[in-house]
């Protein structure tokens, strides 16, 4: 813990953050934002592109974006919390306080886009409060528990002493299915109360039957040892741990990603397969997301890549403001209220669309950020964050 405090912005943070905000934004265009809906009268070579662009992107990104999230969220926890405790501050009241103002940001985001991660962020921080004195043995330790999924395993124990027992669909699966009545309407009130109600529990169901809930938080530990270790600064030392990690992760990956292709092959239980899907997929998706985080800082501390992912650095710097503006943008797009686009765009098309708004939003970022120290919601969130602060 005795890591120096850290005044100048990590700018392969910045970059990894906003690689992985666009690229949740091109997933959110293919999904229309939750409208899963396929137009008809496409002509067969758009029908197969539209197929292999949805498999593409979510084989790079499904389940991996979010998770570079998680990971520099836990690192931000610790470069805040460490930055105040050299001045002689402890930051955990203040960081649930700024808990609080994320969730009501996830709130706002909620009305327009009910897949929502800022509010499930916001409630599972909780948890690191508790932790943050806990050595680096204590805190790998929990982040293992949580990543080998505890929970699912006891289902999966479960499941193996009866395996012929009858399990019902998940419950997600009957918020979901009453969506379409709302996001598909042209009522954009409608929209929001929908997304807020059935939506929340939707979202919310979903993530606990997927394990997101061990998986977002042993994630924000990684990244908290991450920040102790000091793993995001350029070094020699550095360079040598994430080349391992980018060699260990993609030898861990293949593996994982061929097994998790032939589970129905493999296990003819139905409880049983459904505890090993949920376990292995959410170990799949750390792994490859490793494998591209590693990736993205060797390729950053290069001179030959860093000019080409620089870029990304003023859209990582915003990332709250663009995440919030995506939903609602998208939301503008796709649903009913809006111009209803999901009724004639399949996965090329929205990508496209996807891409356009990446664009914009990253010349609206770089001029922004020549102008301002913080972004838009970002300026708010951190006044807010240090209200009667001395």
């Amino acid at each position: 813990m005795n890591t120096p405090a850290i005044k100048n912005r990590l700018h392969v943070v910045d970059a990894l953050r906003g690689f992985a905000l666009v690229s949740i934004m091109l997933l959110h265009n293919i999904e229309h934002f939750d409208v899963y809906f396929s137009p008809a009268n496409l002509p067969e070579w758009m029908v197969s592109l539209d197929k292999i662009i949805w498999d593409s992107l979510f084989f790079l990104f499904g389940g991996k974006s979010y998770a570079i999230f998680a990971l520099l969220f836990g690192l931000t926890f610790f470069i805040q919390t460490n930055n105040q405790n050299k001045r002689g501050n402890d930051f955990r009241a203040r960081f649930a306080w700024r808990l609080l103002l994320l969730f009501i940001f996830g709130i706002i985001n909620s009305a327009f886009y009910q897949g929502d991660i800022l509010t499930l962020y916001a409630f599972v921080g909780l948890f690191l409060i508790p932790l943050v004195k806990l050595n680096n043995k204590w805190i790998l330790a929990i982040a293992l528990l949580l990543f080998i999924q505890p929970y699912e395993l006891f289902s999966l124990f479960k499941a193996i002493q009866n395996p012929d027992i009858k399990i019902a669909n998940p419950i997600s699966w009957t918020y979901f299915g009453k969506m379409d009545e709302y996001v598909k309407a042209d009522s954009f009130l409608g929209t929001v109360y929908g997304n807020l109600t059935n939506g929340k529990r939707a979202v919310i169901a979903w993530s606990w039957e997927n394990g997101r809930f061990f998986h977002i938080l042993s994630t924000f530990l990684f990244g908290m040892l991450a920040g102790r270790m000091n793993l995001f600064t350029k070094s020699d030392k550095n360079t040598k741990f994430w080349t391992k990690t980018f060699i260990i992760s993609i030898i861990a990956f293949i593996p994982l990603f061929i097994l998790q292709k032939n589970l129905s092959g493999l296990i003819g239980s139905e409880a049983i397969r459904r505890s090993v899907q949920t376990i292995e997929t959410s170990w799949t998706n750390l792994s490859f997301m490793v494998f591209l985080v590693s990736g993205f800082v060797l390729l950053f501390n290069t001179n030959a890549f860093r000019n080409v992912l620089t870029p990304f650095s003023a859209i990582g710097k915003m990332s709250l403001s663009n995440y919030v503006f995506q939903s609602m943008l998208g939301a503008g797009i796709y649903y009913g209220f809006g111009l209803g686009m999901y009724r004639y765009t399949g996965a090329t098309y929205s990508l496209l669309i996807g891409i356009g708004l990446a664009l914009i939003l990253g010349l609206f970022c770089t001029w922004w950020d020549k102008k301002h120290s913080h972004g838009p919601l970002e300026a708010i969130w951190h006044k807010a964050t240090w209200l009667g602060a001395k």
